[in-house]
């Protein structure tokens, strides 16, 4: 274990699996690392690895990472750079053995630790008997793991930890522990390490990608990886490589805090409960802030475990009309595709459509071009495979201007997730070090801390009239950023001047933002707020379609949420002037 290191330096090089192969080469290229982390696994991606799996058994990881390490291993052992990524998936040893067949084949020798205990499959059965509701057709279910097994393998000298499921930010959070010497219990130390893996752990995000003010971030095609220095005390400094396009500064950064955090007063990980209200972020030179203030306490005594399960198909179709009235020719040419299929399922005997969505993109009044969407559930794959068939035919046979149907989509799974909660004294992570033998770290068992009260809802105030007053876009006050946690999204909403941020509480009010998404939130609406970097955090409930694999909607993953609120009209003063650069 090392103690007594001034700061430790983290590069995020991978925010999800398919991720560019330029961040783990470009942060080594800075010179300014002693730890490369790997983030691949989103919420569905445990499926995916499952499904490979089943086909080819020594499958199961994400083969990304042997790419990347082919082209960066040997430089990473010559710096003395250490590696720790969840790219095991559901067959981590897979990975490891890759690995060092890689290694092997480059005359290199590195120690390896692999982190497993993290599938609970073979729990399910018992869980159904003690009377846990589960799917039919569970396809896998992972208990999300912390950071102590990460460390434990660090503590015993490895140079690269490979894991399955856990935390996106363990991986950052372990080697902070392992540098540090920070105790199980050292809750705020614990919540600023989380807080700094969180801010690396979507790669670009956390430097420039996905800002609201795009046009002020230069070089997009070199966009630089984030580089996170952290201090014993659990505060950082995030930046990026000298010379790398994107953007490191306030408001970035802040957006990617807010990311998918739900309630920042109880942020659960599962060594930590992290209470992000006060963080500060603030600008400490070119390209960097700190980042300070993060509170902790105990975590809850259970691990959170997503299980994926398959409910019946869904196919998505797409293709563009061109010419005057655009959008009207999408959506007729939409419904008569509809039409014709459930005609033709009835004759098959395969019934109705479980499900069906249609959006239609980009249409305008006038002369335009408009991209129909069409999407079908149904619990039979020959049903979708009719429906798939029937596209094409709209080439040459409704709307004129039709295009770019490309070739027959593609029917696939339904992948739904379901979430539930485990004792820990259920799930043993164990880590197999680099000597070979095996080691069972002991995880605490956290306690079942005080719910705090969820915001009381209040009516919006009525709006009296107030002469001189106009409205402008909610863009013109804030920057926000939204994604997803399975069928639920967060939009994360930041007020660019402190000063507005009485008019935008007034004015943002958890029904106001719940009228203005109606079209596209189902359930209720909750506003969170965080003082310290002037911002509020809308957590919308059956928003996004079931979420993942199994929406309908094009836009499966929120993305565009914060775009559609940032179009909400905010009544402002005669005097206002953009917030805007």
């Amino acid at each position: 274990m090392q103690t007594g290191k001034a700061c430790v330096r983290i590069g995020g090089a991978a925010g999800f699996w398919g991720d560019s192969a330029l961040g783990a080469r470009q942060l080594l290229a800075s010179g300014e690392l002693d730890y490369l982390v790997f983030d691949y696994l989103a919420e569905l991606t445990m499926s995916l690895l499952a499904a490979a799996r089943r086909k080819q058994p020594e499958l199961g990881y994400a083969t990304d990472f042997l790419d990347v390490m082919r082209e960066v291993l040997g430089e990473a052992l010559a710096r003395g750079v250490r590696i720790v990524s969840n790219a095991g998936g559901i067959h981590p040893q897979g990975c490891a053995a890759a690995l060092r067949a890689l290694a092997a084949e480059q005359g290199l020798a590195p120690r390896i630790a692999v982190v497993t205990g993290d599938d609970v499959t073979a729990q399910l059965p018992a869980l159904r008997e003690a009377g846990l509701a589960l799917p039919a057709q569970v396809l896998s279910a992972n208990a999300y793991l912390g950071a102590l097994p990460i460390r434990a393998a660090l503590d015993a000298g490895a140079d690269i930890v490979i894991t399955g499921r856990c935390v996106d930010s363990a991986v950052t959070l372990g080697p902070l522990m392992h540098a540090f010497g920070w105790a199980a219990d050292d809750y705020d130390r614990l919540a600023g390490g989380s807080l700094a893996g969180h801010l690396i752990e979507c790669g670009c995000q956390g430097s420039g990608g996905l800002f609201t003010d795009w046009e002020t971030v230069p070089d997009w095609a070199n966009s630089g990886y984030p580089i996170v220095t952290c201090y014993a005390d659990g505060s950082c400094e995030l930046g990026k490589p000298a010379g790398s396009g994107g953007l490191v500064c306030r408001a970035a950064v802040a957006e990617q805090l807010l990311y998918e955090i739900g309630d920042p007063a109880r942020y659960l990980l599962p060594d930590v409960t992290c209470d992000w209200r006060a963080v500060t972020i603030t600008d400490c030179g070119p390209q960097r802030v700190r980042v300070q203030g993060a509170r902790g306490s105990a975590p809850t005594p259970t691990y959170k475990v997503s299980a994926t399960y398959a409910d019946g198909y869904r196919c998505a179709a797409q293709l563009t009309v061109i010419g005057h009235e655009a959008g009207r020719k999408a959506q007729r040419t939409a419904d008569a595709i509809l039409q014709r299929t459930r005609a033709m399922l009835a004759q098959a005997g395969l019934g109705d459509y479980s499900a069906t969505h249609t959006e239609i993109l980009g249409a305008q009044d006038g002369f335009g071009q408009a991209v129909m969407w069409l999407a079908a559930a149904h619990p039979q794959r020959a049903a979708l495979e009719l429906f798939a068939r029937e596209i094409a035919p709209a080439a040459t046979s409704w709307a004129p201007g039709t295009t770019g149907i490309g070739g027959r989509p593609a029917v696939t799974p339904a992948i739904k997730q379901h979430a539930f909660l485990l004792d820990k004294a259920r799930v043993q992570p164990c880590v197999q070090l680099p000597d070979g033998t095996l080691a069972q770290p002991a995880i605490p068992p956290g306690r079942a801390a005080a719910a705090e009260p969820a915001p009381t809802p209040t009516a919006a105030p009525a709006q009296a009239p107030r002469p001189g007053w106009r409205h402008v876009p909610l863009l013109e006050l804030a920057w926000a950023r939204s994604g997803d946690k399975g069928d639920t999204s967060n939009i994360g909403v930041i007020a660019r001047d402190p000063a507005d941020l009485p008019l935008l509480r007034e004015q943002l009010s958890a029904q106001a933002v719940a009228a203005h998404l109606r079209a596209q939130v189902l359930g209720a609406v909750t506003r969170y707020e965080l003082p310290g970097i002037d911002a509020f955090n809308f957590v919308c409930e059956q928003a996004l379609g079931g979420g993942g694999m199994a929406s309908l909607r094009h836009d499966a993953l929120g993305k565009g949420m914060a775009q559609r609120l940032l179009a909400m009209p905010i009544a402002v003063p005669p005097h206002f002037t953009s917030r805007r650069p």
